[in-house]
């Protein structure tokens, strides 16, 4: 007979955390479940850690493929899985044990006939080089609608003041779902991200759990700790967000615009094409003290950007004394 829940554990080089969260898989007060753990081509010892599972729990499969990325990993766990409902987690991450119980146990205030996503609260875990805990961080999510997730899912955690609200591990979903909405592959970051968009654009209906059910882990390996790999990524999100959703063009605007005033600052050339092309007029830079009402004074301002030294238009560039003189500068002249 099926289980009624499967638990994809997607690992990447990652066997020194892999233990921890198998175990609090196995440890679910809900045992009707089985454990796929995927290795996405890692180099380490996940094969042998793995091995040692499965001879621990007859529900722990293993999986080996050629790397791919995160989304992709995912995917294949998703093929492989029997279960009606699916939980993603993340090697290096682990969720308490009463979290799919709890979450089932909402059902009854749902229809069955939904494409439903179960989410939950999460505990961020910061973790230092050799394993222990420094520090922990509650994100409480609370109940949205359908317009506060998206809009929220378009705005980079760094600019939020909320949580990120559709963390992967946080959830339990309909098979269903995933039969018609994959993990995008082409986005190695920010994945997790446009497919929460891309359901909730779908109509699924997304029910609040309130309980800290997962334990999100930041080390330093973390591959979101590259500021260039993630803004790169987070321009492809975009991208793909435009072209496949205009009509959430306006919910982009703060993301964009961040972006933008980077390209433009650091002078990176082709993150300024490729914004261009899809930022929504007019924008606000230099710290929203300017308005550009279309792209020809876009490109106007990028071309003198490009003269100017970076010290009369940027804090950043600037020592204490500039930084004085440039202000009462601005405070006399009417941008």
């Amino acid at each position: 007979m099926s289980p009624k829940v499967s638990i994809i554990v997607n690992c990447f080089n990652q066997g020194c955390y892999l233990e921890r969260s198998v175990k609090s898989v196995l440890s679910q007060t809900f045992p009707d479940i089985e454990c796929l753990i995927v290795d996405d081509g890692s180099t380490d010892n996940t094969r042998q850690v793995a091995e040692q599972l499965m001879n621990l729990d007859e529900r722990v499969k293993y999986y080996y493929k050629e790397n791919g990325g995160l989304p992709s990993s995912r995917n294949f766990g998703v093929e492989k899985a029997q279960g009606e409902w699916i939980q993603c987690l993340d090697a290096d991450d682990w969720i308490h044990e009463d979290k799919t119980r709890f979450q089932l146990s909402y059902l009854e205030k749902v229809n069955l006939n939904d494409d439903t996503v179960f989410y939950c609260d999460y505990e961020r875990v910061f973790l230092d080089a050799n394993q222990n805990i420094v520090n922990t961080q509650e994100n409480v999510i609370g109940s949205l609608t359908k317009d506060e997730f998206i809009q929220r899912l378009l705005i980079p955690d760094f600019l939020a003041d909320t949580p990120h609200p559709a963390l992967q591990q946080a959830m339990l979903m309909k098979k269903s779902i995933l039969s018609k909405t994959k993990f995008p592959e082409y986005l190695k970051a920010l994945g997790d991200r446009y497919f929460a968009v891309a359901i909730l654009m779908a109509g699924a209906n997304f029910v609040y759990t309130p309980m800290i059910g997962t334990y999100y882990t930041k080390h330093q390996s973390n591959r979101t700790n590259s500021w260039n790999y993630m803004k790169n990524y987070y321009i492809i999100f975009y991208e793909n967000i435009l072209k496949n959703y205009p009509e959430l063009n306006n919910c982009c605007q703060s993301g964009l615009e961040f972006f933008l005033e980077e390209a433009i600052m650091e002078k990176e050339e082709d993150d300024f094409e490729r914004l261009l092309k899809i930022v929504p007029m007019p924008v606000r830079l230099l710290n929203k003290k300017i308005t550009i009402k279309n792209k020809k004074q876009l490109k106007v301002f990028h071309t003198i950007r490009k003269i100017l030294p970076s010290f009369l238009l940027y804090e950043k560039y600037r020592g204490n004394r500039t930084n004085k003189i440039i202000s009462m500068l601005f405070s006399k002249i009417k941008l």
